[in-house]
């Protein structure tokens, strides 16, 4: 374990897909308690950078560190402090709602597992279809019950990938409720959006990923008078440029 005091610390991240160069020497630093909205165009590498975090994926070469411990190397030490909402449900279609939370209940060896259970389900509001099998639900459906499953075994750690995908406007103003609860009790989220409007509203930090590296980094309280989204793409069209921020 690093003696690090950062829940996250990334060191000259590199990761490559062939020739391809996705990550440059990135660097990111996340505290306690903080949220961190990721934020950059499409192609950025944010989706790639939160599956190494995961460690879904292995990076090519740099340090990471979560909680103190490194990765790829002490994955499994980590996982259980790790809620993740990716791309992918990570649902299993044949199991019912409650079924599917009772699954990774047991991989999380939770206790008072049942009222557990029935608090993240009526917290994502699929209360009525709990007993329903997963495979018959709607895409939003099973967006609302992935975020159950990320947040039942109060991980300590919060990666959410783009996780308004696929929700209607009660269930975006559900997640929103959800992630303010999770981080008024202290936990570190890190989360991509594109929702710049919703983002602004939820996140303490926002970091821009452009060709490979956080371009920059504005904390709520230094955002410029006229908000995020002029920020944004100042910080676009000068890395476009080639300009070093």
């Amino acid at each position: 374990m690093t003696e690090s005091q950062q829940v996250i610390e990334v060191r000259n991240l590199i990761k490559r897909f062939g020739s391809k160069t996705i990550l440059r020497n990135l660097n990111f630093q996340v505290d306690s308690g903080e949220f961190v909205a990721l934020l950059g165009p499409n192609g950025a590498g944010k989706t790639t950078f939160l599956r190494i975090l995961s460690s879904l994926i292995r990076p090519t070469s740099g340090d990471v560190f979560l909680a103190g411990y490194r990765l790829p190397e002490d994955a499994s030490a980590i996982r259980s402090r790790l809620g993740v909402v990716s791309h992918m449900p990570l649902l299993y279609g044949d199991l019912s709602a409650e079924e599917n939370l009772m699954f990774y209940a047991r991989l999380y060896d939770l206790g008072e597992t049942k009222v557990r259970i029935q608090t993240i389900i009526q917290q994502v509001g699929l209360s009525a279809r709990r007993k329903d099998l997963v495979r018959t639900f709607s895409r939003g459906m099973q967006q609302r019950l992935s975020i159950g499953r990320a947040i039942l075994h109060n991980p300590s750690i919060l990666l959410l990938d783009e996780p308004h995908t696929g929700l209607d406007q009660e269930a975006c103003e559900m997640l929103d409720a959800v992630l303010k609860q999770v981080t008024g009790t202290g936990r570190t989220v890190v989360m991509t959006s594109h929702d710049l409007v919703r983002i602004e509203d939820l996140a303490s930090r926002f970091d821009i990923l452009s060709r490979g590296r956080i371009q920059a980094s504005f904390s709520k309280d230094k955002l410029p008078v006229d908000g995020l989204l002029p920020a944004y793409r100042q910080v676009l069209q000068k890395a476009s440029a080639g300009v070093v921020l």
